[in-house]
């Protein structure tokens, strides 16, 4: 992270109240930006964002994305500088249940965004997140590159192809990198595998379902052992989007596009992996069983290939999975025996830009 680029600079977060949202504004705020933030209100209780006191540091407004009246406002007030939008339904089983709200979430809300700073007409840099599931999965063992074919076979993933074309589509019609003298946009999509971190609470994920399961000495249900994911800690994705970010607003027209950001294909692990391991932490003897009732379908192997973020923004994974896990069983294991969220959070964010420091000093 450039701390130079971020002091003062003014910061849109959508979907600031989230797991990723949160981690993301205590680090920007911690650098010295300005950081407004637009989202519903915390998706989960306990949450991170209330326990960490987030709003302490964002200029916060609670509304819906699909209301572009009310987004428009906070453009208009904010005239931010970055944009990070993260706002989305971003649970495969709540896609199922809902599916109507999940694609009007995460695609009318990425057009919101983008439509809400066309008619501002400020310039900007943007950051639309969106996630690895966003390929037409063929279950390969290698990873998806980011011009292979967008697909995804439930709504949440189909969702967010959706929401990866519609900025395609701005950054072609409105937006072209071309003509940048005009608009004054930069805008690059980011995909993400599979986060983990301290504080994250949201519904029939992982960690959260692992954790709570764990610190009881009990055995974690598994509905997919042998699924295989990118896992990366928080900050490790957080810092892809910061150095996008910052190589996007220093030249629009070169980092424009798509974006992978993971762990190293090596670092890719299965469902019972991860439980393992964290399940090593507490000494709980027998991690998991398998859920043997019938669930929605999810796929066996997802892998990323992040060569292009190595050699054209010099971004690799600072922490590898046994780090990441050891980081997650840390700020659990400190807040369970009565460690402050907050001090958490920014003490495992030195750590990541001490590491970061260090790579970069050896490289």
């Amino acid at each position: 992270m450039n701390t130079q680029f971020w002091r003062h600079k003014r910061v849109l977060i959508t979907g600031h109240t989230g797991f990723k949202g949160s981690w993301l504004s205590l680090w920007l705020n911690s650098v010295g930006a300005h950081v407004s933030g637009f989202a519903l209100t915390p998706p989960s209780e306990p949450s991170l964002y209330e326990l960490a006191r987030v709003d302490e540091t964002v200029r916060s407004t609670i509304g819906d994305i699909r209301d572009l009246a009310s987004l428009q406002r906070v453009v208009e007030t904010a005239a931010p500088e970055v944009i990070f939008h993260m706002a989305a339904q971003s649970v495969v089983l709540s896609s199922y249940e809902a599916p109507v709200d999940t694609y009007s979430t995460n695609v009318m809300g990425t057009v919101h965004v983008l439509e809400s700073l066309r008619r501002a007409g400020g310039r900007s840099t943007v950051v639309n997140v969106t996630t690895d599931k966003c390929y037409e999965n063929k279950g390969w063992v290698w990873g998806y590159r980011e011009d292979d074919r967008l697909g995804g076979h439930d709504p949440y993933s189909n969702s967010k192809a959706c929401a990866e074309l519609v900025a395609q589509a701005y950054r072609d019609s409105f937006f072209p990198p071309d003509d940048l003298a005009r608009h004054g946009v930069g805008l690059a999509s980011a995909r993400a595998g599979n986060v983990i971190g301290g504080g994250d609470w949201t519904p029939h994920q992982l960690i959260p379902a692992a954790v709570a399961a764990l610190l009881q000495g009990a055995s974690v249900v598994l509905r997919h052992p042998e699924a295989t994911r990118p896992w990366q800690h928080v900050l490790d994705c957080l810092d892809g989007y910061i150095t996008l970010a910052q190589s996007l607003a220093a030249d629009p027209r070169g980092f424009s596009g798509e974006w992978n950001f993971g762990p190293a294909d090596g670092d890719s692990r299965p469902v019972s992996y991860i439980v393992e391991t964290l399940a090593k932490h507490w000494g709980v003897a027998v991690p998991w069983i398998h859920d043997t009732h019938v669930h929605p379908p999810e796929a066996r192997e997802l892998r990323l290939e992040t060569r292009k973020a190595a050699s054209v923004l010099g971004w690799r994974a600072c922490w590898p999975i046994d780090t990441a896990l050891d980081m997650v069983a840390r700020w659990y294991d400190g807040h369970h025996t009565g460690g402050q969220a907050r001090a958490l959070c920014l003490e495992q964010i030195q750590r990541y830009m001490d590491c970061r420091a260090s790579t970069s000093l050896s490289a």
